[in-house]
């Protein structure tokens, strides 16, 4: 099934790969912009759920997290290619032939993200590190590891996008062309 495409397909297939750092920018911004989504459904969960203490529920409230995440990304990432911070950082995502995403491939995309943070939770919890400074040390440690690794990989992609057939490309206007309100989400 492929997902209606509200950008321009054909000059999405030229996207150069966008620098790792805007790549990297875009992401603490997301997590910034997530704070409020997050915030925002655990009102509705806690709500729907009627939880009155912060442990009630919490495997609950975890899964229900989960599936919101997902479907923020997935539908963002099918509907433009673009979530709200990576429109901020004209970064786009698209599939290798430069196309829109499916929601299969969006889907695909979201679960193998996961792998910037299960290895190095996976190692705090080995290790028995309680919630603290060790713990983002060791999340900060994964994630820097798998953003280097993408200087190593062809398009400078990172792993899930290789994965899954995806890649980040860089949508900036080009520098002699203003763009204007029709034209902004074909860039």
């Amino acid at each position: 099934m492929r997902a209606v495409s509200a950008f321009d397909a054909s000059q999405a297939g030229h996207l150069r790969p966008a620098p790792i750092w805007r790549r990297m920018a875009s992401f603490v911004y997301e997590g910034l912009l997530l704070f409020g989504v997050v915030m925002a459904a655990g009102f509705v969960f806690a709500g729907l759920t009627q939880q009155r203490h912060a442990l009630q529920g919490l495997h609950g409230l975890q899964i229900f997290m989960f599936f919101v995440l997902g479907s923020y990304f997935v539908w963002f990432w099918c509907k433009s290619g673009q979530t709200l911070a990576m429109k901020t950082w004209h970064v786009r995502v698209v599939d290798r032939q430069g196309r829109a995403l499916t929601y299969r491939r969006a889907l695909a995309r979201y679960l193998l993200s996961w792998l910037w943070f299960l290895p190095a939770l996976g190692v705090a919890h080995w290790a028995g590190m309680p919630a603290g400074a060790g713990l983002w040390m060791c999340l900060l440690g994964g994630v820097s590891l798998i953003a280097a690794a993408a200087r190593w990989s062809p398009d400078r992609q990172f792993v899930h996008d290789l994965i899954c057939g995806s890649r980040l490309g860089d949508c900036r206007p080009s520098p002699g062309r203003q763009p204007t309100p029709d034209s902004a989400l074909s860039t």
